[in-house]
């Protein structure tokens, strides 16, 4: 079916600014200071890992209430809405409260970042690829994200080194406050600003916002959607993929434990990792459009089980700065390449476009579980082995999930793997 207008250039460039900006205060500034956060907030690992369950517990009810809020409404001004109300959040993660008070928070980012924004975000990226581009589209999309928090995590690094007035190995609780307390802030106020463009600017022309709309979404569409073999494959699959996303999280972390690093050396290891996932995203979106996606979404997870295989085996302990970032690099290759694809085959995997947000709801439901269980598990791994054994732990755990994903990833390649399957049938 033929559409009668496409979304603009800047439509999808404003999607990228939204897409990482809305993530930043409640995860990438953990993945890059994850060392500085357990210092400035007084955590351990566990502690943080349970902060990240309850948004993990918010985030599972909206998905499954904001996707059909995505069918109904348009996604500009859900998106502004969640940007600006994350905005805030930050606002109270300045003032380093108290640890209740820290797990209300991250329950707030909970609904902001999930009910009012994800599902509204995939369906407006694939309304922006079309028919024949939606592997271009999400590895854009997940690409660009990368870049845009790379170049958060660097500008989080050089506010927090240029406010840091003590040597970083020596500094006290109050120094090392003082200066993340700069980065929190300044990070809330870009989120802010992506809000205000999101508003004013990703606007749809209006025949194309009218056909992605519906008045209302029935039983019978909520049963029709998940009566489809690749809505439960696409589950299984993004459920494992996450677990290996929320995996990279330790690698700033493994460079202070096992490497020696001290928290800024750690913190651009983390930034490193950041700037790996925008090539390979763009880099896999734009090749999977000219194959089969599904195809190389398994290949990712061969990638990713290999990588995790390296890291759990403990050779990479005393090893040479560039072995180091080579062997991240495997893992990122891996788990990025199938982060980027996985809602690239909703098109094959006949998904109806104009029920794509009570789709991603669905999926989300079940995929997204590792925001509760990942974040613990990882904490008791570290926290019961510490150094290298229980990093050791962490990237078995990543092995056995690679595996199974693999194994879903196969089974979708075989029902929606043909060639050309995205453009010579209807959704």
């Amino acid at each position: 079916m033929k559409q009668p207008d496409k979304a603009p250039w800047y439509y999808l460039l404003l999607l990228i600014l939204a897409g990482e900006s809305v993530f930043i205060l409640p995860f990438v500034l953990q993945r890059v200071f994850r060392p500085t956060v357990l210092k400035v907030f007084e955590l351990d690992n566990v502690s943080l890992g349970l902060c990240f369950s309850v948004y993990g517990f918010v985030a599972l009810v909206s998905y499954l209430l904001g996707g059909p809020l995505a069918d109904k409404y348009q996604p500009r001004k859900l998106i502004a809405i969640a940007l600006w109300m994350t905005a805030l959040g930050g606002l109270v993660f300045a003032t380093f409260p108290d640890y209740f008070t820290l797990q209300v928070l991250y329950g707030f980012w909970g609904f902001t970042t999930i009910f009012l924004f994800w599902s509204p975000m995939i369906k407006a990226t694939r309304v922006w690829g079309g028919q024949s581009s939606q592997g271009k589209a999400f590895g854009l999309l997940d690409g660009g994200r990368g870049l845009v928090g790379a170049l958060f995590g660097t500008l989080g690094v050089l506010v927090f080194s240029y406010f840091m007035s003590a040597d970083i190995a020596v500094a006290t609780l109050e120094e090392s406050r003082f200066a993340f307390r700069y980065v929190i802030l300044i990070s809330a106020g870009i989120v802010a600003l992506v809000g205000f463009l999101v508003w004013v600017f990703m606007k749809l022309p209006k025949g194309l916002e009218k056909e992605i709309v519906v008045d209302r979404i029935t039983t019978s569409q909520i049963k029709e959607v998940l009566r489809l073999p690749s809505v439960l494959l696409l589950m299984i699959i993004i459920l494992c993929a996450y677990v290996g996303y929320k995996i990279t999280d330790v690698f700033s972390l493994y460079a202070q434990d096992v490497m020696s690093y001290n928290e800024v050396e750690s913190a651009e290891v983390g930034t490193f990792l950041l700037f790996a996932r925008p090539i390979v995203g763009v880099f896999i979106g734009i090749s999977a459009d000219r194959s089969r996606p599904s195809l190389f979404l398994l290949i990712g997870f061969i990638i990713a089980l290999i990588g995790s295989l390296i890291f759990a085996s403990g050779i990479i302990s005393e090893v040479s700065y560039f072995m180091f970032l080579f062997s991240i690099m495997i893992v990122a290759l891996g788990v990025y390449a199938i982060r980027s694809l996985y809602f690239a085959v909703m098109q094959s995997g006949k998904i109806p476009l104009i029920l794509t947000g009570t789709a991603v709801g669905l999926i989300s439901l079940i995929g997204y579980t590792p925001d509760i269980f990942a974040g613990p598990a990882m904490g008791y791994l570290l926290d019961a082995s510490p150094g290298l054994k229980g990093h050791q732990h962490v990237f078995y755990m990543l092995a056995v999930f690679s595996f199974i994903g693999g194994i879903a990833a196969f089974r979708y390649f075989q029902l929606y793997g043909k060639p050309f399957n995205d453009h010579t049938k209807k959704p």
